[in-house]
């Protein structure tokens, strides 16, 4: 089940993908969107994306555990919005337009394991 959370507390569980959209559409400098695959694997599954500044992005992915988190940056909502939705339906090339950093080694000690 995907639950949608953003960083001023709203929540949504199983987000249409128009619902996302706007979301990402709406998201403004500062802004978080996280998106969880909750209750399907152990460990954390999820898609976050942070507005830095006006049309500059980051996203981060984990893909079950710490060692397995990364991050990229991308200046065109559009890409992350198609990844975003290429996430939700599992689509293993969702990950190709971008260059991946793996930031596991940042979250090595257990302290920041949950999602923002």
């Amino acid at each position: 089940m995907l639950v949608l959370r953003t960083q001023s507390g709203r929540s949504k569980t199983r987000p249409s993908k128009p619902y996302v959209s706007a979301e990402l559409t709406n998201l403004e400098p500062g802004g978080v969107l996280v998106l969880e695959r909750v209750d399907e694997e152990p460990g954390d599954w999820y898609i976050q994306v942070w507005m830095r500044e006006a049309d500059a992005f980051q996203l981060e992915h984990r893909d079950g555990v710490p060692s397995e988190h990364y991050q990229t940056r991308t200046d065109s909502r559009d890409k992350v919005i198609a990844a975003v939705h290429a996430w939700m339906n599992g689509e293993p090339a969702w990950r190709d337009p971008f260059s991946w950093d793996n930031i596991g080694s940042w979250f090595a000690d257990g302290q920041a394991d949950a999602p923002a």
